[in-house]
């Protein structure tokens, strides 16, 4: 029986990597996203594409009830839906916030709660990646909405891997630095720019969204089978090791 994956925000650029890596590895792929003629254009109209909201809960049941009827129940969620604001506090007007939260965090705890009541009810095991930010662990100026969205994002994680681990429903989260995709081509969308952002890292350089994937598809194959309520760190040491200055 084929493994199926419910995977949002699948027509952004890490979104895309990873369902290229999921069915290379066998898997069924439901792909989400808000925008329905996009998906299509990019998986092709033959594909299990789905148009829906994560951000709100009547969105995220329409994403798992329409995954259901196309390709069955899916036991595999990567959530990979979200946005990114450059933006400090002072010029951060309550509707960017509240926007930011949505679309990151609101997004995080429908699907994620969605997803595992299926499972619950199927009696089913089942695996979460979910997508946070170095931005969370160490301060980076300019990033508070962001940031504070994605700790939170963070905090549900653990919260939940421990009341659903009885369940057999594993749920971990990759953290990643900056990724060479096109929802950050303005920090890097020009060479000085692009070498900037690649300085602060210590390991130069921008991330490629495929090692990210990679690493997203192992935590939901039965290899991480005994990995629970973890978040992984993909970001060249920044949050961790200081950078040499020369």
């Amino acid at each position: 029986m084929t493994a199926t994956a419910l995977l949002t925000g699948a027509s952004g650029g890490l979104g895309q990597a990873l369902a290229q890596e999921l069915r290379q590895e066998g898997w069924t792929v439901a792909l989400v996203g808000r925008d329905l003629e996009r998906l299509r254009a990019v998986y092709g109209v033959e594909a299990p594409c789905i148009a829906a909201d994560v951000s709100t809960p009547e969105g995220a049941r329409a994403a798992l009830e329409q995954c259901q009827a196309l390709v069955g129940l899916p036991t595999a969620l990567a959530h990979c839906a979200g946005t990114t604001l450059l933006s400090p506090l002072h010029r951060t007007p309550p509707e960017m916030y509240r926007a930011c939260l949505a679309a990151n965090l609101d997004s995080a705890f429908f699907t994620l709660s969605t997803f595992v009541e299926a499972l619950r009810q199927a009696r089913e095991p089942g695996a979460a990646v979910l997508v946070s930010s170095v931005v969370a662990r160490i301060g980076v100026s300019n990033h508070e909405a962001i940031a504070a969205a994605k700790a939170g994002l963070e905090g549900l994680v653990r919260s939940a891997a421990a009341t659903y681990a009885p369940s057999r429903i594993r749920i971990n989260a990759v953290a990643p630095g900056i990724m060479d995709t096109p929802a950050v081509a303005r920090i890097t969308g020009n060479e000085a720019s692009r070498a900037g952002a690649a300085k602060q890292y210590p390991l130069p350089g921008i991330g490629d969204p495929a090692d990210l994937a990679r690493l997203m598809a192992w935590l939901l194959s039965e290899k991480a089978g005994w990995i629970t309520g973890q978040v992984w760190a993909v970001d060249g040491g920044f949050s961790s090791v200081r950078p040499l200055v020369k």
